[in-house]
């Protein structure tokens, strides 16, 4: 059902998908999903905003799933548990930010809500009139007599993310810039004068023992928590590392996520016409890890010979299972448990074409890095110029106590006979024995 901005209809009290779209291109801005549930149209907390760096909400009804790009689409999208929303919360806001420019730039931009259990849409508000905004509430969820309904808002900001959380009550924690230090005076403007009084001796100051702290209050409110961070990571070659810890990411999980799009590739002469048809192939990339333990064991997680590791026991990473074909909602995951970060030397992320293209250079691939507790690190995979079939994406390394992700981005050319796992073992210096192995 396609709405018009302020209108409102009636949906069923159950799970629902909410996805964020918009048609991708060069010069267009990103875009990312957010929530806010609200008590007299303010958050009770900062915990009541879910975004890409707080993905989930404590009871467990608003969850941030993350974002996918297929059929020339790009969707970030919100699962929203009505019947798990607490009973004070009176509405769910719908919002959307731009990153790297205005939504006037974003073609196409649209939110719709879907049942969550077969895919049926239930009401689509498409957004034809932004201009400077750089964020949007384009729909919100709210009570009405014991029934949940949905309202087509479109209502814009200036002021982007940041704005918009704070509106509601949101305590954003951005970095600011210090003011410049005033200038000294210009010699033409410094007043001439006799010199000053020269100050008496000073006696040494007395050498008093440090107070002492007062004991600890029982009953002293324990301190606020820390304020939102709405950062996002972008790792570029000219910055192409980050340190976990320096982003609040050392514990929990750290989800990688592999998402690609398929361009039209030419695949000869049609017989419609005598014309070129243009045909999509279908695409099978393998999302893997090399892994080094610190106590020396080695190995590798990836879907070839089932080798999917496991979570909670040694190697404490795990692939999700195998997309091969690109369709589906949330791409290839890996998981890493940044809570046995002391058990890691090393992990080397990275991707294969198992079949479908001759390159990276042939689709549009975007690696995102989502700590539990932190910024998500995102980069792409658009600079392939060569016939490369196997991507080193990311190096993380221990240092000790922290973590630090390195964007690798190397684009690799198997020598004939040669597999993708053995060529990224040989330059990385893994040391690994390899067999044939299938899916």
């Amino acid at each position: 059902m396609t709405m018009s901005k302020g209108s409102n209809v009636p949906v069923p009290t159950s799970t629902l998908r909410v996805e964020l779209g918009w048609r991708p291109g060069p010069g267009v801005p990103d875009a990312d999903a957010s929530a806010l549930l609200l008590v007299n149209g303010r958050v009770r907390s900062d915990g009541d905003f879910v975004f890409y760096n707080q993905p989930a909400h404590s009871s467990g009804a608003v969850r941030h799933e993350g974002k996918r790009t297929a059929a020339g689409q790009v969707t970030d999208a919100l699962l929203v548990d009505l019947p798990r929303v607490e009973p004070v919360i009176e509405k769910v806001v719908l919002a959307a930010s731009a990153d790297g420019g205005s939504f006037g730039r974003v073609p196409g931009l649209y939110v719709r809500v879907l049942d969550a259990r077969d895919g049926t849409e239930i009401a689509r508000f498409d957004s034809a009139d932004a201009t400077v905004e750089t964020a949007f509430v384009l729909g919100e969820f709210y009570r009405r007599q014991g029934a949940w309904k949905f309202r087509a808002v479109g209502q814009g900001y200036g002021s982007g993310l940041e704005g918009l959380a704070s509106d509601y009550g949101i305590s954003v924690d951005e970095p600011q810039h210090a003011a410049p230090a005033p200038a000294p005076p210009s010699p033409a403007t410094r007043v001439q004068g006799p010199p000053p009084p020269v100050a008496p001796p000073v006696a040494p100051p007395v050498t008093m023992p440090p107070p002492q702290a007062p004991p600890a209050n029982p009953w002293q409110p324990a301190a606020p928590p820390a304020p939102v961070r709405l950062s996002k990571v972008t790792l570029t070659k000219e910055a192409p590392s980050v340190s976990l810890s320096k982003q609040g990411g050392t514990s929990g999980a750290l989800r990688v996520n592999l998402n690609w799009q398929v361009r039209k590739q030419f695949s000869g002469w049609g017989s419609k016409r005598g014309r070129a048809v243009a045909m999509h192939a279908d695409l099978d990339l393998d999302l893997c890890a090399l892994y080094e333990l610190s106590d020396g064991r080695k190995g590798v997680v990836q879907a070839l010979g089932n080798a999917f590791g496991a979570l909670n026991q040694p190697p404490y990473i795990h692939l999700d299972g195998d997309d091969r074909t690109g369709a589906v909602d949330t791409g290839e995951n890996l998981t890493i448990n940044l809570d046995r970060k002391q058990d890691f030397r090393r992990i080397l992320i990275f991707v294969t074409i198992y079949e479908g293209a001759r390159s990276f250079a042939d689709l549009h691939a975007t690696v995102t890095l989502q700590p539990l507790n932190g910024a998500p690190i995102d980069f792409s995979l658009d600079e392939c110029t060569v016939a490369s079939t196997v991507c080193a994406l990311a190096l993380i390394s221990s240092n000790g106590a922290d973590l630090v992700v390195q964007r690798e981005a190397r684009y690799l050319v198997p020598e004939r006979g040669v597999s993708p796992q053995r060529t990224i073992d040989h330059v990385y210096g893994w040391g690994m024995n390899w067999t044939p192995g299938r899916k």
